[in-house]
C-alpha cells in the first residue's frame, strides 16, 4: 500500500479516549472498574465541573464528565422520548466494543451481576459477542478473541 501524503491523512491516529457524559460520573466510574478493570488515574481540576479519568492499561483512557443541566445535549438513550432498554438492539447502535480472552467467564460474571445482555456471534469468522448496556445506558459490546488460524 502506497504511503499518503503528508497533509492527506492524519499520520500516525491513535485512540486516544473516549469520554461519557454522567449525572452520576462516581457511579460510571465503578462500573467501569468493577466490569473492565479500568484504572482510576489523576484528573484535572476544571474547576466548574467535575470529572474522573480512567485507564485501561495498553488500551485508552475513559474519560467521564459530570453533566452540565444547561445543554441541551441529550444525556443517553436513557433520556431518549422511547427509550430502549433491550440489548439485542445495540449491535446496529452505537458502541463501544472490548475483546477479551476470557469471554466465557466473562459473559457468566455479567450473569451473576445481573446484567442483561445478548449474546451473537460474527458470521464465518469465530467471533462471540455479548451486547449490554452501561448504568447511563450507553450500549456496550465485548467480543471474543478470533480463534487461531
Amino acid at each position: 500500500m502506497a504511503e499518503a501524503a503528508s497533509g492527506d491523512i492524519a499520520i500516525g491516529a491513535t485512540l486516544n479516549h473516549i469520554s461519557r457524559e454522567s449525572t452520576d460520573i462516581r457511579r460510571l466510574a465503578n462500573f467501569y472498574k468493577q466490569i473492565f478493570g479500568f484504572e482510576e488515574i489523576e484528573s484535572p481540576n476544571f474547576g466548574d465541573f467535575k470529572v474522573i479519568w480512567l485507564n485501561l492499561p495498553s488500551a485508552f483512557a475513559l474519560h467521564l464528565i459530570e453533566r452540565d443541566p444547561t445543554t441541551k445535549l441529550p444525556e443517553g438513550p436513557w433520556s431518549a422520548t422511547s427509550p430502549v432498554a433491550d440489548p439485542s438492539h445495540i449491535r446496529r447502535g452505537h458502541h463501544i466494543c472490548f475483546s477479551v480472552s476470557n469471554f466465557e467467564s466473562f459473559v457468566q460474571t455479567l450473569k451473576e451481576k445481573g446484567i442483561e445482555n445478548f449474546e451473537s456471534s460474527v458470521p464465518n469468522r469465530g467471533v462471540k459477542q455479548v451486547f449490554f448496556f452501561d448504568p447511563d445506558g450507553n450500549g456496550l459490546e465485548v467480543a471474543s478473541l478470533p480463534p487461531q488460524q
